[in-house]
């Protein structure tokens, strides 16, 4: 009995070993560092494409000789039995002129948003909230008021006057994360100023600046911030019925330090100044269509895209505006490259290394997220979050998670299914 135990003991023990050794074993390393994707652009073939993008070593333990005609994949053996397939997807040549310009943008809500509580001074009850006593909570969105859409806080208020005159309840469809519901609450007449109201503080749109990541020419669409705008009160991502991108004036920096980000200051005009249309508001950025093309001195005839398996840490560029609309490149280090098969906010750590950019404004500053990441030539993505404690550092957004925000088709073969 003893003896079994023993023997098990033993051949536990060495299977952890070798467990644990495993990933020290060069072939194992090679195995997992196969790429399940390998995208290439139209001039180049699977024979003539740099599988590998960790390093220029020879791979000697696995093969990737043989690729399928029918399909472009490359299967990798060992000792001639296939092990693993890199799925080979033919890219289009995307040209995107770069950002960097300072933008203005004013978001409406879609529905109207319920930011806080109040209480009515009511004629002969104790003050209350006839909102809160029907359950509705803050972050949530009110969508249609007795069967009529709200998109505007004086939408809101007609229908509570006129329910309030009419002694009535209102029927109210609200939104709270995916769920919808209906409920009612009756208006309550506020004594001190003789008007009806429900006890909620209400939001119907938001306004704010940051920087224009890239226009693509071909569709006319751009992509700017790198990052969901929330509500202020709320933290929540705003849902937007309709929106504006303005050019915006930077008139002053506040240099960020640790434990404290800094900021850009910026004047722009809604009326004046619109350059585009906002019609996505998602965690990658904000979306639509510039009204006409957007020009960028620095590149003039635009930049190609270099996706994230391409990015390599070391030296690289950011386009933003500290002064005016004057548009300044400085240098930066990709620290860290993180390229995920799923879409990611955060896929590069960047850290400000240019002087004068650290002298003026001590690193990534709010306002500046969006500014595109450039490296060999390429446009790999846009600064999106500054490190609280490090504003020297920060994240970037891999381009393509933008371009496919913006819905910009960047695989050949999705050009070639919607022509057939």
């Amino acid at each position: 009995m003893f003896r079994q135990f023993k023997i098990k003991y033993i051949c536990g023990s060495v299977l952890l070993l070798l467990m644990l050794a495993l990933p020290l074993f060069s072939p194992f390393q090679e195995y997992i560092s196969i790429p399940t994707e390998l995208r290439i652009s139209t001039s180049q073939t699977p024979e003539t494409s740099q599988v590998w993008s960790q390093s220029d070593e020879a791979r000697t333990a696995f093969s990737s000789e043989n690729v399928d005609p029918t399909t472009s994949d490359v299967y990798h053996e060992f000792a001639g039995i296939p092990l693993k397939k890199t799925d080979v997807r033919e890219m289009k040549d995307i040209h995107l002129i770069p950002g960097g310009h300072s933008v203005g943008v004013q978001l409406q809500t879609k529905g109207v948003l319920v930011v806080g509580h109040h209480l009515v001074n009511e004629n002969k009850e104790e003050p209350t909230s006839p909102g809160e006593r029907s359950d509705i909570n803050v972050g949530d969105i009110l969508l249609k008021g007795n069967g009529k859409e709200l998109n505007s806080m004086e939408e809101l208020s007609d229908i509570v006057e006129s329910s309030g005159d009419q002694n009535e309840s209102i029927k109210l469809k609200v939104k709270r994360g995916e769920e919808t519901f209906e409920t009612s609450l009756t208006p309550s007449l506020n004594k001190q100023d003789g008007q009806y109201q429900i006890g909620l503080y209400v939001r119907d749109s938001a306004a704010g600046i940051g920087t224009m990541s890239f226009y693509h020419p071909e569709s006319g669409k751009y992509g700017a911030l790198g990052h969901v705008i929330a509500d202020m009160d709320t933290r929540q991502p705003i849902e937007i019925s309709e929106g504006t991108i303005v050019e915006s004036n930077v008139t002053s920096i506040e240099k960020g330090s640790q434990g404290v980000p800094g900021e850009k200051k910026a004047e722009f005009s809604l009326r004046k100044d619109r350059i585009g249309t906002i019609t996505k508001n998602s965690s990658f950025g904000i979306f639509g269509k510039l009204d006409e093309d957007m020009e960028n001195e620095k590149y003039p005839d635009g930049l190609p895209v270099g996706y994230s398996e391409q990015v390599k840490e070391g030296p690289a560029k950011i386009l933003t505006v500290l002064e005016g609309e004057k548009l300044q490149e400085f240098d930066v280090e990709i620290v860290s490259n993180m390229p995920k098969d799923e879409p990611v906010t955060k896929g590069m750590i960047v850290k400000v290394t240019d002087p004068e950019l650290l002298k003026k404004t001590g690193g990534i500053v709010q306002g500046m997220s969006g500014s595109p990441i450039i490296q060999d030539g390429k446009i790999i993505g846009a600064v999106t979050h500054v490190f609280v404690n490090d504003p020297t550092s920060g994240y970037g957004v891999h381009i393509e998670w933008m371009l496919k925000e913006a819905g910009v088709d960047i695989y050949k073969e999705e050009e070639i299914n919607k022509a057939g």
